[in-house]
């Protein structure tokens, strides 16, 4: 592929790779992706290296480096995408109007963690690169849209500070919402209790209680403790999970193998254990300060299991470690009553046809204003106690 043009003063020399191991681990993790497990080096290679990307799943690399000499000084995780599967930030409207109008709205280009709807930055730079990095990565992205031909290209769950710098580059902004924690220095799991109103804390302590005298018992693992067999039996209820709602599971067993034996910290496996069975399990990345919730999968139905194997489980493991915030995932609205308390995330999406560009800008205009008022609505549920109820 046509390696898009880029100037700068320093004479910065783009480059587009196809698979991330052109490029050393610890030199890409430099760039600023070390505290965010799904962007780091190990993450992203395990993907490509076992089959959970490439064109039966409509995700194919197209990474944009930029480089000072031999130095690599800022990247961009991007993927050329033939569908909208495992983005988590829904444009298949905008593909429907596209098709109706006689256009092709795929292939696109995408930046994001293939899979993962958790927010972190797409604009990775070293400390050192120089000023004008940032722009040149994103005029780069940009050209390589234009020169593959792609109807579009997309920045998911970006940070602020990336989407303002992509606002003024001329992109649509985009706001989606999701429900995450905050860890207030909480002591213990009972101290976080007591921050909420009292039917709460009684609702989480009965759905507790019921898991626990059901003879449920919980082992949390890492990548050094998780055996083979642990994983494989994860996956089987991974995929479970999947085709029970007739999906796709897109992440193989070597994938979580691989990600264990290359990132052992970054990873947490929730097993729960019934009468030395495991019956259900959760997949957790861990990073410098918050916990990221992924997959669940389970064979046999127990009361609350859920809510305690994806939620509690993973409150108590950040309150023991000290980790900062808790993310579990999309979507959800029973995760409020649980102390998850509603986020903005944001996106950003240049269109190379100017008409359909000034359409969907119209849409978001009202999607935003919408967006607002939902999260306003579901911050007034907090089921955190307030001054009165004191």
């Amino acid at each position: 592929m046509t390696t898009p043009g880029a100037s700068s003063e320093r004479g910065l020399r783009p480059r587009v790779i196809q698979h991330i191991d052109e490029i050393d681990r610890g030199t890409w993790n430099a760039l600023g992706a070390e505290p965010y497990p799904f962007l780091r080096h190990e993450f992203l290679a395990a993907l490509e290296s076992q089959d959970c990307l490439g064109e039966r799943f409509g995700w194919l690399p197209r990474h944009v480096t930029l480089w000072d000499d031999n130095k690599l000084v800022g990247a961009v995780p991007l993927y050329l995408k033939f569908n909208s599967y495992g983005e988590f930030v829904f444009d298949w409207a905008w593909a429907d109007a596209y098709e109706r109008n006689g256009q092709r709205y795929y292939p696109k280009l995408v930046s994001a963690s293939p899979y993962t709807p958790a927010t972190g930055p797409k604009l990775l730079v070293h400390p050192a690169a120089p000023g004008d990095t940032r722009r040149l990565l994103i005029e780069t992205c940009v050209e390589l849209a234009r020169q593959s031909g792609s109807s579009s290209l997309h920045w998911l769950f970006t940070e602020a500070d990336e989407i303002e710098e992509l606002k003024q580059s001329g992109q649509l902004h985009r706001v989606g919402c999701q429900f995450h924690w905050q860890n207030a220095g909480y002591a213990d799991f009972d101290a976080f209790l007591a921050t909420l109103t009292s039917a709460k804390r009684k609702n989480i302590r009965k759905e507790r209680r019921r898991v626990r005298e059901a003879g449920i018992e919980f082992r949390l693992l890492d990548g050094h403790s998780a055996s083979a067999s642990d994983w494989e039996t994860f996956q089987q209820l991974y995929e479970s999970t999947f085709h029970r709602k007739s999906g796709m599971p897109t992440l193989s067993l070597g994938f979580f193998t691989t990600l264990a034996a290359t990132l052992p910290d970054g990873v947490l496996l929730i097993l729960a254990d019934h009468q030395g069975e495991t019956v259900a399990a959760a997949f957790c990345l861990v990073g410098a300060d918050t916990l990221y919730g992924r997959h669940w999968g389970c064979n046999s139905y127990f009361r609350d299991l859920h809510f305690e194997a994806c939620y509690y489980q993973g409150l108590d493991f950040c309150i023991r470690h000290g980790l900062t915030r808790f993310e579990p995932g999309a979507q959800g609205e029973h995760k409020v009553a649980r102390g998850f308390l509603p986020v903005a995330t944001h996106s950003a999406h240049w269109l190379a046809d100017q008409r359909f560009r000034e359409a969907i800008a119209r849409h978001l205009d009202h999607e935003r204003a919408g967006m607002d008022e939902y999260i306003a609505e579901m911050a007034r549920h907090s089921p955190y106690r307030t001054i009165e109820d004191t």
